[in-house]
């Protein structure tokens, strides 16, 4: 299961805020495509499978939800979801150690 970082959690927290959709969790899902032959996923979710993986995390005054189906899951074990914010880099980031190669966009992997 991915994990987030104090910085990512609270990011997520402020963007559900802003949709108004506090119930909803953030579904990571990794599928087949990309450069490198698998693509990262993100979205909200509030269709949540009975097989899904699911965690908690602290988020200013709360926390966030994260889902992630079984088969990414295997994909994401001791994965890392960070969020930036800086002149050079900005936006969520995933650092997965199970990816052998990634490409030059970050958004895939193999």
């Amino acid at each position: 299961m991915i994990t987030l970082t104090d910085t990512a959690a609270r990011k997520v927290k402020q963007l559900l805020e802003a949709e108004g959709a506090t119930d909803l969790a953030l579904r990571v899902a990794v599928r087949p495509g990309g450069c490198s032959g698998f693509s990262y996923e993100m979205f909200f979710d509030g269709d949540i499978a009975a097989d899904d993986e699911k965690a908690a995390f602290s988020a200013a005054d709360g926390e966030v939800h994260v889902v992630v189906d079984p088969a990414s899951a295997q994909l994401l074990v001791g994965a890392t979801l960070d969020y930036k914010d800086g002149l050079d880099q900005s936006g969520f980031a995933i650092t997965n150690p199970n990816a052998t190669r990634t490409c030059g966009c970050g958004q895939s992997f193999s």
